[in-house]
């Protein structure tokens, strides 16, 4: 019947595009992601109780637990370089037609409403209800077509630039009460994004200043006399240091002198040591020392008992490199997650892995495909007028939360 179909006209409810902006409101292909993380069959390096000792010290357990923590973090890393490009494929070739779509059958709509309203047999009521409606679809669709601004303001009460203005300049003040900034009356108050553009301005120069503020803060504090104590502590800093940069290098230097390909004379065998000093060299240059273990297991130039038996003050010092590894690898991830969000308007509140966007993707493009047949099946139904007065017996709109429909985002 068609009550049964207008009677759950979808138009009316958030759509799909509107649902799909909540979390992913402005899809685009990113820019490529350069992981830390390198594709090699790695063997494991870690240290395990022998026939000597059955318990493991405490610097072999952080050894043992760094080792897990920075392989954890891989295989984030490897995953988000799994799904970006999948993602950003299904995106343009499933998610953007339907998309459009959808958007012409929902402009379509506006304007067979607006033809309803104007045919005779609505009651008062039924009209003020049609009106609401009208408003409500057109509104985020201002943009798309030049016909709707007019048809937008034959039905709301007020004026679509003027409300977009006061809309603005409710932002510009949100945002310089929250951030503490003056964005200046000069901001083009129709346009949300030179409001935004302007506050992350003044944020970024407020960090610089407080930047160079603390690095002078550091000079004055550098210039003045220092005790004996912070001498000393000073000294043991880049003693500890100096200790750390060693235990590296000397893992670097046993990997060079074997690697060395300007001293093989077999073509193939120096083309396979050549690859595998550029590993060696990016492990280096990196820091990284978990990598460099690893290159020394694969080329057979320790074995477990080596790892097994390595002293209290190396492990010491491994900890100290294997920790600043975490924190780098922490803050890749920090980045990588931060750059998808931005590429795709996720909000920041919105809880994200890697096993998450291409689910949430094949969802929206799931409820997509049925707005559409919806709005498909309702705009023939709507073409008579009995059909809009059935549907609007059994409208009732949905009222949006008033301090989330004024945020900005």
């Amino acid at each position: 019947m068609v009550y049964a179909i207008c009677s759950r006209v979808a138009f009316f409810q958030p759509p799909p595009s509107a649902r799909i902006r909540a979390t992913f409101p402005c899809y685009r292909l990113s820019a490529p992601i350069h992981l830390m993380a390198t594709r090699i069959n790695r063997q494991s390096v870690s240290i395990a109780p022998d026939h000597n000792r059955t318990t493991l010290s405490q610097g072999q357990k952080t050894f043992n637990s760094l080792i897990k923590q920075i392989e954890k973090r891989r295989i984030r890393l490897r995953a988000w370089e799994t799904v970006t490009p999948t993602f950003q494929q299904r995106y343009v070739n499933e998610y953007l037609p339907l998309e459009q779509t959808s958007t012409d059958l929902q402009i379509r709509m506006v304007h067979c409403l607006d033809r309803a309203y104007e045919q005779k047999g609505l009651t008062k009521a039924e009209r003020c209800k049609l009106a609401d409606v009208i408003t409500d679809l057109v509104g985020p669709m201002v943009d798309e077509d030049d016909s709707l601004k007019a048809i937008y303001n034959k039905y709301s009460s007020a004026d679509y630039d003027s409300e977009t203005a006061a809309d603005i300049l409710g932002m510009k003040s949100m945002l310089e009460a929250v951030f503490g900034v003056e964005l200046g009356d000069d901001v083009d108050l129709t346009s949300p994004e030179d409001v935004l553009q302007r506050a992350q301005a003044h944020m970024q120069q407020q960090h610089e200043e407080a930047v160079a503020q603390s690095a002078e803060q550091e000079v004055r504090r550098a210039k003045r006399k220092k005790s004996p104590k912070q001498l000393a502590a000073e000294a043991r800093a880049q003693e500890e240091q100096a200790q750390i940069s060693l235990s590296i290098r000397e893992i670097y230097r046993k990997l060079a002198s074997a690697l060395h390909p300007d001293r093989e004379a077999d073509p193939q065998e120096r083309e396979r040591k050549t690859k595998l000093m550029q590993r060696v060299n990016e492990a280096y240059n990196k820091n990284n020392l978990l990598l460099l273990l690893e290159l020394q297991l694969e080329l057979e130039h320790i074995d477990q008992h080596s790892i097994n038996h390595l002293s209290e003050d190396r492990l010491k010092h491994y900890n100290r490199i294997l920790k600043e590894q975490v924190r780098e690898l922490d803050e890749q991830i920090l980045h990588v997650e931060s750059a998808f969000r931005h590429s795709y308007g996720i909000d920041p509140f919105v809880s994200l892995s890697p096993d998450k966007p291409l689910r949430m993707l094949a969802s929206d493009v799931k409820e997509l495909q049925t707005n559409i047949r919806e709005l498909e099946r309702d705009l023939v139904a709507f073409e008579e007028i009995k059909n809009v007065k059935l549907w609007l017996k059994t409208f009732k709109r949905v009222q949006p939360d008033p301090i989330f429909d004024a945020m900005p985002f």
